[in-house]
C-alpha cells in the first residue's frame, strides 16, 4: 500500500494531479485546498491513502500526514465516504474541524459540499469526546507547509491535556479549549487557553 509519494508534478487537473515519480506517473485524487498548493514542475510531498475496491485502485493525496489520518477517520462515520471527507478537508484544516466537533458547531460542517444537517450531526456524535487520528508519518516539507497552524494546535492539544489531568472529562475539555481558542485567537498561548477554558467550566453562581 503506498503511503507517501515524493515526486514533481507533471500536470494537475480540476480534482487530481499527476506525480512523476522516477519515471512513473502516480494520478492522486485531491481536494482544492491541496490542489492549491502544487505547481506544474515543482517538487512534491504528498501522503497517502490509499483505497481499493473490484474495480479500482484510488489514491488520495494530502499535505501533512494529519490531513491523511483525518480523511480516514471521518469515514468511519456511517454516511460518510471519500468524497464527503475530501469535501469537509477542504473547508477545515484539522483543528478547524476537531473544534467544530467539540464545539457540536453543526453549521460549520454543513458548509462543506454534500454534507446536510443530519449527516453534520452524525459525524459531531461519532467523534466527539474522542482523542484525534494520528498522522502516521512526518516530515520536514510537510512540516514546513502546515508551520502556521502547527504551534497554535501543539499549544490546544496540551491545554485539553492539562484540563483531563485537574480530572475533567475528555469531552468537556475539548469544548472548552475550543471555546478559549475562538475568543483568544489562533496565536493563543497555551497558558491563556487553560485560564479561560477554566472559566467556562467552573459553576454557575
Amino acid at each position: 500500500m503506498i503511503g507517501r509519494l515524493r515526486g514533481t508534478i507533471a500536470a494537475i487537473g480540476d480534482t487530481q494531479a499527476l506525480i512523476d515519480v522516477g519515471g512513473v506517473g502516480y494520478l492522486v485524487h485531491c481536494g482544492a485546498r491541496t490542489l492549491q498548493k502544487l505547481a506544474v514542475g515543482s517538487p512534491t510531498e504528498l501522503f497517502i491513502e490509499t483505497q481499493m475496491s473490484e474495480s479500482a485502485i484510488r489514491l488520495y493525496g494530502f499535505a501533512s500526514g494529519e490531513e491523511r489520518a483525518w480523511f480516514a477517520r471521518l469515514q468511519d462515520a456511517p454516511g460518510v465516504g471519500a468524497k464527503v471527507a475530501l469535501s469537509i478537508l477542504d473547508i477545515m484544516a484539522p483543528h478547524q474541524l476537531m473544534d467544530a466537533i467539540a464545539l457540536a458547531d453543526i453549521a460549520a460542517i454543513t458548509r462543506a459540499n454534500g454534507v446536510g444537517k443530519k449527516l453534520a450531526e452524525r459525524i459531531v456524535t461519532e467523534f466527539r469526546g474522542k482523542p484525534p487520528p494520528l498522522g502516521l508519518f512526518s516530515s520536514t516539507l510537510a512540516a514546513a507547509a502546515a508551520a502556521a497552524p502547527a504551534p497554535m494546535a501543539g499549544a490546544r492539544a496540551d491545554a485539553a491535556s492539562a484540563l483531563v489531568n485537574l480530572g475533567y472529562a475528555p469531552a468537556d475539555a475539548a469544548r472548552a479549549i475550543a471555546e478559549a481558542a475562538r475568543e483568544l485567537g489562533e496565536g493563543a498561548k497555551e497558558a491563556d487557553l487553560i485560564r479561560a477554558a477554566l472559566k467556562s467550566l467552573a459553576p454557575a453562581g
